[in-house]
C-alpha cells in the first residue's frame, strides 16, 4: 500500500505575524554562520502523533488552532515570516545578504494534506518508507532559495490513525537549537488558547534577536562576490537507505564507562563514547584500507563555548563542525577509549578564541558550507543535531509524539542525525538516523 500511497494536498495558505512588526525589527542582519549556509538545504524535522478517536470535527479545530498559534509565534519569531533579499551596490562596489521582515511579506507556508497510511507503516519497517519525505514542503531547496520561497513551512498531514507535523526552516534564519525554540515555543502558544489567552500569549523564554558580529563589523557582511552563481551550489544525494537504531540509557552508560576506564579518565561524555562507537562501526562495515584517512565530524553549539557566552535564547546559526581524523588502521586496532578520547579533544578545544579565529578567517576569505566539497562520503561520518534538544516537550493536543522524522535535507552516506531520548516502556532511547548507500 505504502509504494502507491501519496500525499495529497488539501489546502494550502500563508501566515503572516498575527501582530504588525515594529519598524525597528523589519530588517534581520545575517552573520557569517548564517550566511555559510547558503547552499544548503532547509532544517527538515517534524513530529508524528496518534491521532485522538472519535473526536468530532478534530482536525477542523486543530487546523484553526495551529493557524492562529502559528501567526502568534511568529510575531515573536518575526525572521520566519520575512524573505531574504541580496542588496547591491556599485558606488562603493558591495554584495549584501539580509532578511526583509517587512508586514508587506506573504508569511510562512501552512499546508494540510492527508496520506492513506498508518502510524505502523511508517515505523514499522526496517529501512525508513521514502513517503516520509513527503510528509515535508520544500524538499531540495537550498537555503539561498529563501529570496523567492518561505522561510518556514508547515505541512500538517493526516494518516488513517495519526499526524504528521512536518517544520521545513530556513538554515540561514537558524540552527537546531532555534529551531526547537520556535517549534516548542508554538507549542507552549497552542496550548495556551482557550485559557484566557488568545490574542497576546505571555511566552517563557522570548527569542533574542541581536545577532551576534565581531567587533569592527556588521550588521552588513560585505560578501566579494558580483552574482550568486559565484557562491550557490546544489547538492544532489545519491540513492540512500535510511535506518533508525536505538541505543537504550543503559547501554550508552555501559559505552562510556568502557571509554573512560579504557582512557583512563572521567572526561569523555556519553554522546562522545557513542559517537566513536558509531564512527568505528561505520568505518569497519565499508572495509577501507588501513592507511584511508577518516574523519568523523561533529556538529558543535557555539552559543555556551564563546566569551561571555551567547543567550540560549540566541535566534540565529551559532554552529560550527569540529573533526576527529585519523587513519582506518589506527582507528580499528586502537580501542574505544582511544577513539572517544579523540573525538573528546576534537569538540573541548572548541573554545572562543577558536570561534572567534574561524569568524575572523571567514571574513577575509567567505567559505559557502557545500556536502560535495566539504564532507568525504566515503569515509566520513558526520554527526549532526544534538541529544540535548527538547524534540517530545511538546503537545498540539494529542498527547506526546510517538516519533521524530526528518526530510530529505542535508542527507549523505554516513550521516548520523542524533535524536534526543524519549520515555518509551520505561527505558529512555536514544535514536540515531544512519545513511548508507545502495
Amino acid at each position: 500500500m505504502m509504494s502507491s500511497s501519496i500525499v495529497q494536498h488539501v489546502s494550502e495558505c500563508f501566515i503572516k505575524p498575527l501582530h504588525p512588526i515594529p519598524e525597528s525589527n523589519r530588517i534581520c542582519h545575517l552573520t557569517t554562520w548564517d550566511i555559510a549556509m547558503s547552499s544548503m538545504n532547509y532544517i527538515q524535522k517534524g513530529l508524528l502523533f496518534k491521532k485522538p478517536n472519535n473526536q468530532q470535527h478534530f482536525i477542523h479545530n486543530l487546523l484553526e488552532n495551529l493557524n492562529h498559534s502559528l501567526s502568534l509565534a511568529l510575531f515573536h519569531f518575526y525572521p520566519l515570516s520575512g524573505r531574504l533579499v541580496t542588496q547591491i551596490s556599485q558606488d562603493p562596489p558591495s554584495y549584501s545578504i539580509f532578511v526583509d521582515c517587512s508586514n508587506n511579506n506573504p508569511g510562512a507556508r501552512f499546508i494540510y494534506a492527508t496520506l492513506d497510511i498508518t502510524i505502523s507503516d511508517i515505523l514499522s519497517p526496517i529501512d525508513v518508507p521514502p513517503v516520509v519525505k513527503s510528509l515535508f514542503d520544500l524538499n531540495k531547496a537550498i537555503n539561498h532559495d529563501g529570496h523567492t520561497l518561505p522561510l518556514l513551512s508547515i505541512q500538517v498531514t493526516e494518516l488513517v490513525d495519526g499526524l504528521f507535523i512536518g517544520c521545513s526552516m530556513n538554515h540561514c534564519i537558524g540552527d537546531g537549537t532555534s529551531f526547537w525554540k520556535f517549534f516548542n515555543t508554538w507549542s507552549e502558544i497552542f496550548q495556551a488558547q482557550g485559557h484566557g489567552y488568545d490574542h497576546d500569549v505571555p511566552i517563557s523564554r522570548q527569542p533574542f534577536h541581536n545577532r551576534w558580529f565581531p567587533e569592527g563589523y556588521g550588521p552588513l557582511i560585505n560578501l566579494p562576490f558580483k552574482h550568486q552563481d559565484e557562491f550557490v551550489s546544489r547538492f544532489k544525494a545519491p540513492k540512500l537507505r535510511e535506518r533508525i537504531f536505538h541505543f537504550t540509557a543503559e547501554s550508552i552508560a555501559k559505552l562510556k564507562a568502557k571509554a573512560n576506564r579504557e582512557y583512563n579518565t572521567n572526561k569523555i561524555s556519553s554522546f562522545q563514547s557513542l559517537s566513536a562507537h558509531v564512527w568505528r562501526s561505520i568505518t569497519r562495515a565499508r572495509r577501507l584500507t588501513n592507511d584511508r584517512k577518516t574523519s568523523c565530524m561533529v556538529a558543535v553549539n557555539n552559543r555556551p563555548r564563546m566569551k561571555p557566552p551567547l543567550p540560549e535564547e540566541y535566534f540565529g546559526t551559532s554552529v560550527d563542525t569540529v573533526s576527529a581524523e585519523a587513519t582506518v588502521g589506527e582507528l580499528l586496532e586502537n580501542d574505544l577509549g582511544w577513539v572517544a578520547w579523540k573525538v573528546h579533544v576534537a569538540v573541548t578545544k572548541h573554545d572562543d578564541s577558536e570561534i572567534r579565529k574561524s569568524v575572523e578567517k571567514w571574513l577575509e576569505s567567505p567559505v559557502i558550507l557545500d556536502l560535495d566539497r566539504h564532507y568525504d562520503p566515503l569515509s566520513g561520518v558526520a554527526m549532526i543535531s544534538s541529544p540535548r534538544f527538547n524534540m517530545y516537550g511538546n503537545e498540539f493536543g494529542m498527547g506526546k509524539a510517538v516519533a521524530v522524522l526528518c526530510g530529505y535535507a542535508n542527507k549523505c552516506d554516513g550521516n548520523v542525525t542524533v535524536y534526543e531520548g524519549h520515555e518509551g516502556g520505561g527505558v529512555w532511547i536514544w535514536k540515531f538516523l544512519y545513511l548508507q548507500m545502495l
